[in-house]
């Protein structure tokens, strides 16, 4: 389960490019998983969209997530579902999922983080680290030193998402995240490809950088 960079597609934010455009661009550029985030398509439109994106992503290689919907993961063949606290809850869908199946679980504490991973997550996502105008709801960053708090908690993944850029990536690796999770710093870039080779190149620089200092 590779989370080096996990790109979040946003149409907005792209200027009102297509999901599935986004999804292509970016791992054209080195993403390793794509999550499809839109709170205004119909359920048949998501699923629609849903299954472009998974044949996009099976060819490169890269996961293929669906955010919140349980039912849209599974009627696109997703390789999972990210849910945030007030979703459906990780032990639940974990019943109803099949075996193989990812579930990723946004988190805001360290207690978050552990009861996320008791009840069967695969990842769990700090949200935010840093501030961000990504996403109007998501509160002030919880910062560096909770993410390390929360690498020494859980055994699982942790990404980070939430204000996260070509400045600050690497002190997200080496505060101990295996892998960020953007919107803005791709999607929103002239050239998303290239936007995300960055950011793959400089995670990837840092997670080497962190292996030799251990």
């Amino acid at each position: 389960m590779n989370l080096d960079l996990y790109v979040i597609t946003d149409e907005a934010l792209a200027g009102g490019l297509p999901h599935a455009v986004i999804a292509e661009r970016a791992v054209d550029g080195g993403a390793t998983a794509i999550q499809l985030r839109d709170k205004d398509r119909s359920f048949k439109e998501l699923v629609l969209i849903g299954r472009e994106i998974h044949a996009i992503t099976r060819k490169a290689g890269a996961l293929f997530i669906v955010n919140d919907r349980l039912d849209i993961a599974f009627a696109c063949g997703a390789d999972g579902v990210h849910l945030g606290q007030g979703d459906l809850r990780c032990d639940t869908a974990r019943q109803l999922a099949p075996p193989g199946f990812i579930i990723g679980v946004s988190v805001g504490s360290v207690d978050e983080a552990v009861d996320a991973e008791r009840a069967g997550a695969d990842y769990v996502a700090i949200s935010p680290i840093f501030s961000t105008n990504s996403k109007s709801d998501a509160g002030p960053g919880h910062g560096l030193l909770l993410l390390k708090k929360m690498r020494a908690a859980v055994r699982i993944p942790i990404i980070a998402i939430g204000g996260i850029g070509p400045d600050n990536a690497g002190q997200v690796i080496g505060a101990g995240a295996d892998g960020i999770a953007v919107i803005s710093a791709v999607v929103s870039q002239t050239d998303i490809t290239a936007a995300a080779r960055g950011l793959a190149e400089t995670v990837a620089w840092h997670k080497r950088d962190r292996r030799r200092t251990r």
